[in-house]
């Protein structure tokens, strides 16, 4: 059923969609909800690059036409001259449970090494998510370790975990 979905760059009609979702504590869910945001961000960065940058981008998560969620990847800088991708995803609540996240984690990773140099690709989530954990291990991530008051959300410094996948990995 997963292999169905896809990823696609975002179109025009797609942004708004993405702020709704980021600025709805119900949609984007407990681990995910950092407060709301004008949007002004995210329709520059249409404006600038259609949401495909050097240092960020967003893609979309879509089964056929239906749109499921999105995934973004940002550079962390690497000393002394390189860099690794960080991802991220939002899944839409209707499409959370039915392996969608992992499958779109696979496909981003796959793309990532097959399009970029990078050697290192990372995820984060919060100690407690354990949906997403699951996920990345799942889509092949080795988990590192717990990075202590890592993000802060609902009023508090939240641990972290590290996740990581290297180009030489097995990819499952």
């Amino acid at each position: 059923m997963t292999s169905e979905i896809a990823l696609r760059p975002a179109r025009e009609e797609d942004v708004s969609l993405i702020q709704e979702h980021i600025n709805d504590p119900e949609q984007c869910g407990e681990f995910s909800w950092f407060g709301w945001t004008s949007g002004l961000r995210m329709t520059e960065r249409w404006k600038e690059n259609r949401l495909l940058g050097d240092d960020y981008s967003i893609l979309m998560v879509v089964r056929g036409e239906e749109r499921l969620g999105f995934v973004n990847y940002r550079r962390r800088p690497l000393p002394p001259s390189g860099h690794s991708w960080v991802l991220g995803i939002g899944m839409f609540p209707e499409a959370r449970g039915f392996g969608y996240g992992t499958e779109a984690h696979r496909l981003l990773v796959r793309y990532l090494f097959a399009n970029t140099t990078v050697h290192r690709i990372e995820a984060e989530t919060d100690v407690k998510n354990l949906a997403e954990q699951r996920a990345l291990e799942k889509a092949g991530f080795s988990r590192e370790g717990v990075t202590r008051a890592a993000c802060f959300r609902d009023g508090a410094w939240r641990d972290g975990v590290t996740y990581s996948i290297l180009r030489t990995d097995p990819l499952p």
